[in-house]
């Protein structure tokens, strides 16, 4: 039985709401940082390790733990500084969880579940993904993270430790700090957005979701030596997105049909293709496998999970009003 947990990435945004999930129950929970900071959850302990990659000396952190729940890395930079975004995510997010796990298997941890990403197959598909789906990383991110999990695979393969590889989407939730907070931005504007045309399918995740999910992992047998797809249950398209997201928010979304060509020209014209193609493109998962396999349900809508978003960005105080 799983009784002491490492978590990476703990002051993060999944971090933080896994903490709280997790500080409600019966663990011995162990966070580690990058630097010495307050924790606010009484139960917790901190270890700090200092910045990830493969001289990460994880000794003491991983000292009389059962299970690593590994959150931290390098995520999606919004305004790329580096001249080699590639080898930077393979810096921290490959060698630095390569080397994760090479201590956790010399120190007896007996679970090590990796939050991967669904970046790790691909970041646009006109089919439903699941976990049979070929891997076709298309961004250095997901590149990283799919060499990550290749790592994780061939370490554990000769020693006792358990594992379990979850893929998620687009993560959401109050106080993320990503792409949903810049979409909030513009519905907050009160632009008319060129999306009514757009009729694509994508899959989000809720934070509280995903915790949930997680959670599930550590204590259910059948998490053990298995990779899932996991998201909300409901598909969006992203016009659908806006308007739960404009509804909270008590904002009227107006929009109006626009060529999918025309808005990737305009995309290519302002360097803003990437983000464009976020908008317009589908990325559906099918994720009955961790539900079926390990009886697991997203104990939240999609609605609800939008509308405790929206209420965060609600304030007149807040930064992005």
């Amino acid at each position: 039985m799983v009784k002491s947990i490492l978590i990476t990435g703990a002051t993060g945004f999944v971090g933080k709401n896994l903490i709280s999930l997790l500080a409600q129950q019966d663990y011995q929970l162990n966070a580690a940082v990058r630097r010495s900071e307050t924790f606010l959850a009484p139960k917790v302990s901190t270890t700090i390790v200092g910045d990830i990659d493969r001289n990460t000396d994880w000794q003491k952190a991983l000292l009389n733990i059962d299970a690593v729940v590994h959150l931290a890395g390098r995520a999606h930079i919004l305004k790329e500084k580096s001249d080699d975004p590639l080898t930077e995510f393979i810096k921290v997010n490959t060698a630095g969880t390569a080397n994760l796990v090479k201590q956790s298997v010399q120190a007896g941890v007996k679970h090590f579940i990796f939050i991967s990403s669904l970046g790790a197959i691909t970041t646009q598909s006109d089919r439903p993904l699941n976990e049979r789906s070929p891997c076709q990383p298309d961004t250095p991110y997901g590149i990283s993270k799919l060499k990550a999990e290749q790592a994780l695979l061939e370490i554990v393969q000769a020693s006792a430790m358990d594992w379990t590889i979850l893929r998620p989407p687009l993560v959401y939730g109050a106080d993320n700090p990503g792409n949903m907070a810049r979409l909030i931005k513009l519905i907050k504007t009160g632009l008319p957005l060129p999306l009514s045309s757009i009729h694509n399918r994508r899959s989000f995740i809720y934070v509280g979701n995903l915790v949930s999910a997680i959670a599930t992992c550590l204590q259910h047998p059948k998490a053990r030596s298995e990779t899932f797809l996991v998201s909300d249950r409901e598909v969006l398209s992203t016009l659908e997105l806006i308007q739960l997201l404009g509804k909270g928010l008590d904002r009227q979304i107006y929009s109006f049909p626009c060529p999918a060509q025309l808005l990737k020209l305009a995309g290519q014209f302002t360097n803003q293709t990437s983000t464009v193609d976020r908008l317009i493109s589908s990325l559906e998962i099918d994720s009955s496998k961790i539900q079926t396999l390990l009886n697991w349900s997203p104990p939240f809508t999609v609605t609800e999970g939008l509308s405790i978003t929206s209420q965060c960005y609600k304030s007149d105080n807040n930064s992005w009003k």
